[in-house]
């Protein structure tokens, strides 16, 4: 049986000023075919979100694309929750 790694990142954005509590995860999983998907998720804290699930043909595609998204939201302000 192969090792199964997830691998996942949350951000937070959150601005009282402006009533702004956002969470953006970011997650790398195995789909059922051996492809490695990454899984984004996004709303606001306390709420349930929007997921969209996008397929890559191996575990490194899924990261550089999983790399290009955390560097947009943190360009957008997001910020990695615990770090």
């Amino acid at each position: 049986m192969s090792e199964v790694t997830i691998q996942y990142l949350v951000l937070d954005r959150c601005d009282p000023s402006c009533n702004m509590a956002r969470y953006y995860v970011l997650a790398i999983e195995p789909s059922l075919f051996g492809d490695a998907t990454l899984i984004r998720e996004w709303g606001r804290l306390g709420r349930s979100g929007q997921r969209r699930v996008e397929l890559y043909e191996n575990q490194s595609c899924a990261m550089e694309a999983l790399e290009l998204w955390l560097e947009r939201k943190r360009r957008r302000g997001y910020l990695v929750r615990g770090g």
